[in-house]
């Protein structure tokens, strides 16, 4: 395999693995007559590692006939909610900035990144969103924390 092609199968083979996203809802921002429209997505995954916590995503996914064929590039921003939806409970030792989730952005080299930080003096999980490309990433990001409490189903 010559020189350029390692890094670029590589790549692939990273961002082929990891958590799916599902969508949860979009709306359209721009009407497009060929192809789809301009959107913003938002998807909802499951932390691998952390049982109890949910994490939304809100970004933008560019349309048109490139959109349609998946060789558009998406832009860097994006933003991120997570939510503790049961009992925390840690399912492997965590490590901070460590990926949970990754999803590519443009056909090869650009991807949107969530990674999580455990705040242990504030008992707290921290997520971070950001895009990044082969050469140069983004400074553009969103943060979201998560206090870990005790759980407690509401009574009716």
């Amino acid at each position: 395999m010559n020189k350029l092609l390692k890094p670029l199968v590589a790549t692939l083979a990273l961002l082929a693995t990891g958590v799916q996203a599902e969508t949860v809802g979009e709306v359209s921002t721009v009407f497009k007559l060929l192809g789809p429209n301009h959107k913003i997505v938002v998807e909802a995954f499951d932390d691998p590692k952390v049982e109890g916590v949910t994490c939304y995503l809100s970004r933008a996914k560019t349309g048109g006939i490139k959109g349609g064929l998946g060789l558009a590039e998406d832009r860097a921003e994006a933003s991120i909610a997570c939510r503790q939806v049961g009992p925390i409970r840690f399912r492997e030792a965590l490590e901070d900035g460590e990926e949970v989730f990754k999803e590519r952005t443009s056909l090869v080299f650009k991807t949107m990144q969530v990674v999580r930080f455990f705040d242990e003096k504030r008992n707290t999980l921290v997520y971070m969103v950001y895009s990044d490309r082969l050469i140069e990433g983004s400074p553009q990001n969103s943060v979201t924390a998560i206090p870990i409490l005790p759980w407690t189903k509401a009574v009716n």
